[in-house]
């Protein structure tokens, strides 16, 4: 790494490890070829498109039913189950038969998608994989399109998702840690508006 020139005035880290925040905990839900819902949480992802959402899985159960059944559902880890949910991320679902039923959550099948809705999570996107590439190591780039999302009326205010109601998680890759979202600090399209 000697080729690389330091910003002045900042402590520079080189390419290890770099902070890129906020990393949504996407909670990809997906059936196995006999039907059983296996769910694992994604970090490496996020929105792509206006209807698309992209995300990076290493070599695991859920990658393998993807490329099976074409179809997912992606949920967001909130504070109220961020153990469950962390569980999702350490345990597999090559050797935990029912990681879904282990932690005592439910599942329905989407209406809309050959995959699993995780009842106990309030807001669900039902997506079909529209690109899928493999990558070295066994895993794949995943892109979904958006067929129906749904939330519960827990999180709803004035018929809009409420993030405060909500209390996503995101994961601080700086430190390994689960951070919560929700306070409003300003407005898109507005509060810049005094510069122009």
């Amino acid at each position: 790494m000697s080729d690389i020139k330091e910003v002045g005035g900042r402590v520079n880290f080189g390419s290890k490890h770099p902070v890129i925040t906020p990393l949504p905990c996407i909670m990809i839900a997906t059936y196995d070829a006999d039907g059983h819902p296996d769910v694992m949480m994604a970090a490496w992802g996020g929105q792509c498109d206006i209807n698309q959402i992209c995300f990076e899985l290493s070599a695991h159960q859920t990658t393998d039913n993807l490329r099976l059944k074409r179809a997912f559902t992606a949920s967001f880890a909130t504070r109220a189950n961020v153990e469950e949910s962390d569980y999702f991320g350490i345990a597999t679902g090559k050797k935990v038969a029912d990681k879904v039923a282990h932690v005592g959550f439910t599942a329905t099948p989407s209406p809309n998608v050959d995959a699993p809705v995780i009842n106990e999570y309030a807001l669900t996107l039902e997506c079909r994989v529209v690109a899928l590439d493999d990558n070295e190591d066994g895993g794949a780039r995943v892109v979904g399109e958006v067929v129906n999302w749904s939330a519960k009326d827990s999180v709803l205010t004035d018929g809009k998702v409420d993030l405060t109601k909500l209390q996503p998680i995101i994961y601080d890759s700086a430190d390994n840690t689960y951070r919560v979202v929700g306070e409003i600090v300003g407005h898109a399209w507005k509060s810049g508006k005094k510069f122009a």
